[in-house]
């Protein structure tokens, strides 16, 4: 059975307003494609390594759902208006449907 998928960012914003444009532009392509956050934005304590300001978990029906949407026109567009004003660091991954400790 395949796992979900996730999208693991970690985001500093350098300009607010700009941002929200790009966060109004992504919710048409998290709808289409199933999106679900988990973790967005919050509380948090960097115990080891290093941070950035915010955080995000966002979980997809599907490993390919997540692909799908990331690369889809949609998304691509809203990516042109969160790159000026924000530095990412951004993961997909697969889910793990296996067995637990």
């Amino acid at each position: 059975m395949a796992g979900k998928g996730y999208w693991i960012g970690r985001v500093d914003v350098d300009d607010l307003e700009r941002y929200k444009l790009y966060v109004e532009a992504n919710a048409a392509p998290f709808r289409e494609y199933g999106a679900k956050f988990l973790v967005r934005g919050g509380r948090f304590e960097c115990v080891e390594g290093a941070s950035r300001s915010r955080n995000v978990v966002i979980e997809f029906p599907s490993y390919e759902q997540a692909m799908a949407c990331y690369r889809s026109p949609g998304y691509q567009a809203a990516i042109a208006l969160r790159a000026p004003v924000s530095v990412i660091d951004l993961i997909i991954i697969e889910g793990h449907e296996g067995a637990q400790p």
